[in-house]
């Protein structure tokens, strides 16, 4: 799929651009990185040619928010990081980035999922919503994660927080969410549209606007990296054209 959209002649000249970058003098970096589990997706399509360009390499830890914030102000080696922006609003996490503006990588809203042909509901306004949340007879999400509190933000706004706690069945991380659902262990699957875009499901469609929202994804180099070049060179290839194809591929909005 990746070919198809992206095209071999744009993807190989990012590629070559990629390479011209790199002075006679730069080495080979293994860059350590945190990353939401929400970008699972694209990041392991852009990374191997990331890496097969440049000769760096690069080891992800892929998170919920708190987690995140935890692996960033743990002192564990670390060189950079693309994760949900709440991850900044950590006062001590974001004291762990360099100082001055992150790059946003990425942004997606969310929907809803029913297991593949499986009648879908009618989510067009808050009011047929919130009747579709009460009909299933069990969500499933990540609650623990920035994801999962906007989400578990609109069960409030709708005035069902409390029936939905009885019908939610957690899931870790969120690629579980869609399979969970294909398997009919939930009735229905509510969170970033991006990771329930996948075989035995069928998207019902997104949020309606006025509980719409969007998660910004976004990108900053640690300010103690040893290897702050490398990881620069990486946050400034998810912004080339090959990798915002990826993006876009996956159901995101790229920037």
């Amino acid at each position: 799929m990746m070919g198809n959209l992206i095209g071999p002649r744009l993807f190989a000249v990012s590629l070559v651009g990629l390479v011209f970058v790199m002075t006679p003098n730069t080495h080979a970096a293994e860059l350590k990185m945190i990353a939401g589990g929400s970008m699972t997706g694209p990041l392991k399509q852009i990374v191997p040619a990331f890496e097969a360009a440049t000769g760096h390499k690069l080891s992800i830890h892929f998170d919920s928010t708190p987690n995140l914030i935890k692996q960033a102000t743990s002192g564990e080696p670390l060189d950079l990081a693309v994760v949900p922006v709440d991850v900044f609003k950590d006062a001590t996490a974001k004291a762990r980035f360099v100082a001055g503006p992150t790059t946003d990588i990425a942004r997606v809203g969310y929907g809803v999922i029913v297991r593949a042909g499986a009648a879908k509901p009618d989510i067009g306004t808050p009011d047929a919503l919130k009747k579709a949340l009460l009909d299933a007879p069990s969500i499933a999400y990540v609650p623990s994660s920035a994801a999962g509190a906007y989400v578990t933000s609109v069960f409030d706004r709708l005035g069902i927080a409390g029936a939905m706690k009885a019908k939610t069945r957690p899931q870790q991380l969120p690629d579980q969410i869609a399979p969970a659902v294909a398997k009919g262990d939930a009735d229905l699957g509510v969170f970033l549209i991006n990771t329930l875009i996948a075989p035995g499901v069928d998207l019902v469609g997104p949020l309606p606007g006025e509980l719409q929202q969007e998660l910004v994804f976004t990108a900053a180099v640690t300010a103690d990296s040893k290897q702050s070049g490398a990881a620069k060179a990486f946050i400034d290839y998810l912004t080339s054209p090959a990798a915002t194809a990826v993006i876009k591929a996956k159901g995101m909005t790229p920037g």
